[in-house]
């Protein structure tokens, strides 16, 4: 316990350069995930991130066995991945079914990848859970250049893409490209996916994708108030996940993951106990006047 609180060795370690790093991927990240998170949360998307990642952790399987960055390869995989389900889960009663499909697919063939691999155990342990000694200067350049990009897209279409959320019907109505929006924002998703590859893992990304846009859903009905909190909590996820698992040197995913589950539980409590302020109680029936005495 002492190991795990241990502020004067966590504060050396902070100071080493791989450390600063990551820290700035993951805050690069936090913001990218608290961006997208809300329009995920509200489009119904948290297994299809799940099923994006399987095929991020095979691209970055296949990257790692090829000798090239893990970044490149967790991009090329997600962006494959964001294509199949935009192309195969186009009905909303196939989609479930379809990301199982790519799920099942990518896991198994990114096992089979890391199984021809014949670096070290740690390596193949880190695409699964993060690995923030791996994030190097040539990733963050890439996470940069990838997540400006990112949000430079959705910048131009988050209006439309927004109305497409709420009222899917009216939007096609009134004109608007639900139908290419939607691989779009998939595609979108796909690469802010990749990017957690390396400092959440494969498996565990969803926890800065999803949980903290999840959390700031049950305190907020606003987008614009969802996406700040959501960027919020990503944020404290991403770099308060990083800080605590330097003194212990424990895996990031733990950490990044607690956070976010703890953040979600005070909203969900804060939304619960919020709720039951707003409920007036139920007012007695008024008596009625009795019987007023003969008149005089």
């Amino acid at each position: 316990m002492d190991k795990l609180f241990d502020f004067e060795l966590t504060a050396k370690l902070l100071g080493i350069d791989f450390v600063q790093t990551a820290l700035l991927a993951a805050a690069v990240l936090g913001l990218v995930a608290g961006v997208l998170g809300p329009l995920i949360v509200m489009r119904r998307m948290s297994f299809a991130v799940h099923g994006t990642a399987e095929l991020a952790f095979t691209g970055a399987a296949a990257a790692l066995l090829i000798g090239i960055g893990v970044s490149y390869g967790a991009l090329a995989g997600a962006v494959i991945a964001a294509l199949l389900l935009g192309l195969l889960g186009g009905r909303e009663s196939d989609r479930d079914s379809v990301i199982g499909v790519i799920l099942s697919f990518g896991l198994g063939l990114g096992v089979l990848l890391l199984w021809y691999y014949p670096g070290r155990a740690s390596n193949k342990f880190g695409i699964l859970v993060g690995q923030i000694v791996a994030v190097d200067s040539t990733d963050v350049t890439v996470l940069v250049i990838s997540s400006v990009v990112v949000l430079a897209v959705l910048a131009l279409i988050y209006r439309p893409l927004l109305f497409a959320t709420v009222d899917p019907a009216v939007a096609t109505a009134r004109g608007v490209p639900v139908r290419l929006l939607s691989p779009v924002f998939a595609v979108l998703v796909g690469i802010a996916t990749a990017l957690g590859v390396q400092i959440v893992g494969a498996l565990l990304v969803v926890a800065l994708m999803v949980t903290p846009a999840a959390a700031a859903a049950r305190v907020t009905a606003s987008p614009w108030k969802a996406t700040v909190l959501a960027v919020v909590f990503a944020e404290v996820a991403a770099l308060g996940g990083i800080i605590l698992s330097l003194a212990p040197g424990a895996p990031v995913s733990f950490f990044v993951t607690a956070i976010s589950f703890l953040i979600y539980l005070v909203c969900r409590s804060i939304a619960y106990f919020r709720g039951r302020t707003r409920k007036e109680p139920v007012s007695e029936p008024a008596a009625l006047p009795s019987p007023s005495a003969p008149g005089r």
